[in-house]
């Protein structure tokens, strides 16, 4: 049990700093004073899963969950 512990924590480790990473490469969510001129509706605020920035927070989200979930296995006594 001691290895797969140890394997678990590396894993943990390596989630959070990859989630660090993700959240700061994402743009903030304040539209600023685009919003006023409607700069917010254009192709790419309609699409934005399709791209580049909807990758980062889908991956975001996926790191979070990950991190929960290891959280909680290795507070189990693993």
């Amino acid at each position: 049990m001691g290895i797969l512990r140890t394997i678990l924590t590396i894993i943990f480790v390596l989630v959070c700093v990859a989630s660090v990473i993700l959240v700061l490469l994402q743009e903030g969510k304040s539209a600023g004073l685009g919003a006023i001129a409607g700069a917010a509706e254009s192709y790419w605020g309609k699409n934005k899963g399709r791209s580049m920035e909807g990758n980062l927070v889908k991956g975001t989200i996926g790191l979070a969950v990950a991190f929960f979930v290891l959280a909680i296995i290795l507070n189990l006594g693993f």
